[in-house]
């Protein structure tokens, strides 16, 4: 008998629906934090969207009052593993348990297999990217050289004795690694795999490491979420198992159609540190029209726009506010620019009605308290970038 396909994802959303609302449950109970949470459980992740956003600015405010993570782990800080200190600074944990940060299957998808010699060279000092991979290492069961970033004479040496099969850390670095090996003369035929994040890889990179013997993926995540996506050979990035993912317009928590880009805001189900909506201020958007697991399409930039007009911030959250003032608007787009050296604002809004420009220059004058101009477009008109504010000067 074949399966059904909708039956299945149906059968695997309503798995993640019951963690999800057995982890509300006992954040509400443990975390005073969380006590206002809604006690009715959710009855579809899409219901995820009434509840409030949590950003990095609200973990600083949080850790600040209360040290040392604001009330927000779920368990004691007796029994975490490892307590990091991110730039900010942010104080982020690791749990204990196999694969915590969710890197295993990253790594599997890469094509690492048990027993690979690993050349880690993300930082080991006060912050989590080392140990984020180490510990998808061990649960596969590779040994792993905890090389760090920097002192290409060193990594020279280390992978003329230990033969690591696979690279970990930023794309960059794995070049430099490469072109020290060639300059120097190291025999590096044994480096075959790498598995790449923390910084962009240009397709020309990926030709030239893939010309070079490397088969290079990558994966997106965060030192307060652990391992959210990563290549598997299809379309994007295939969805973690263990975090949900919405796509918000910039500025709000409000969902975004599937295909449409906008900010990534992620709820790890996780017991030592559960974090409810935690937008991350990346780009992405959700591959629209795929069968079986979620996809992105991978990293899209920075949803943090914010930019200053004549000594005054302007912000996503406000732009989307004037959507909210005027029915039926669509995509916004401010446009900051320079001329006779003073700053101009221009309003870029999709909505039918194009007699509107006036009303919205008001919304504009009265939301920002800077005045600006306004030309008001078709629908789909305005470029699927997710950028809300466009600083061009």
């Amino acid at each position: 008998m074949t399966a059904d396909p909708d039956h299945a994802r149906d059968t695997r959303g309503q798995d993640t629906l019951d963690r999800l609302n057995a982890q509300l449950a006992r954040m509400r109970a443990t975390q005073s934090h969380w006590a206002d949470l809604p006690d009715a459980p959710l009855e579809s992740l899409t219901d995820l969207a009434r509840l409030p956003v949590l950003r990095k600015s609200d973990l600083l405010d949080l850790q600040a009052k209360g040290a040392p993570f604001g009330g927000l782990n779920g368990n004691p800080v007796s029994g975490l593993r490892r307590l990091f200190v991110s730039p900010g600074p942010i104080f982020d944990p690791e749990g204990r348990g196999r694969d915590w940060w969710g890197s295993a299957a990253a790594l599997t998808a890469a094509g690492v297999q048990g027993g690979d010699v690993i050349l880690n060279t993300f930082s080991y000092h006060l912050t989590p990217a080392a140990f984020i991979f180490e510990a998808g290492a061990e649960a596969l069961g590779c040994p792993v050289i905890p090389a760090g970033p920097g002192n290409t004479a060193d990594q020279m040496t280390a992978i003329a004795q230990y033969r690591p099969r696979v690279y970990v850390g930023v794309p960059d670095f794995l070049k430099i690694i490469l072109d020290k090996a060639d300059e120097t003369g190291v025999d590096r035929s044994c480096l075959q795999v790498g598995m790449v994040t923390g910084a962009a890889l240009p397709d020309s990179l990926r030709a030239e490491l893939s010309g070079r013997g490397m088969a290079v993926s990558q994966c997106y995540g965060t030192a307060d979420l652990g391992i959210v996506a990563f290549e598997d050979g299809g379309p994007g990035m295939v969805l973690n198992d263990g975090v949900i993912v919405e796509i918000v317009r910039p500025g709000t928590g409000d969902p975004v159609p599937d295909g449409e880009v906008g900010e990534i805001v992620v709820t790890r189900l996780e017991a030592d540190y559960p974090l409810l909506r935690f937008a991350t201020g990346d780009m992405s958007a959700i591959i629209a029209g795929g069968t079986g697991a979620r996809r992105i399409k991978g990293w899209m930039g920075r949803a943090d726009q914010a930019a200053k007009v004549k000594g005054m911030f302007v912000r996503p959250e406000q732009i989307a506010a004037i959507g909210r003032a005027v029915p039926g608007c669509q995509r916004l787009r401010l446009e900051i620019s320079r001329a006779g050296e003073q700053d101009q604002m221009h309003l870029l809004a999709e909505h039918s009605d194009s007699t509107l420009a006036a009303t919205l220059a008001d919304k504009l004058a009265e939301i920002t308290r800077l005045k600006g101009s306004v030309e008001v477009v078709a629908p789909g008109t305005l470029p699927n970038d997710g950028r809300v504010i466009a600083d061009l000067r």
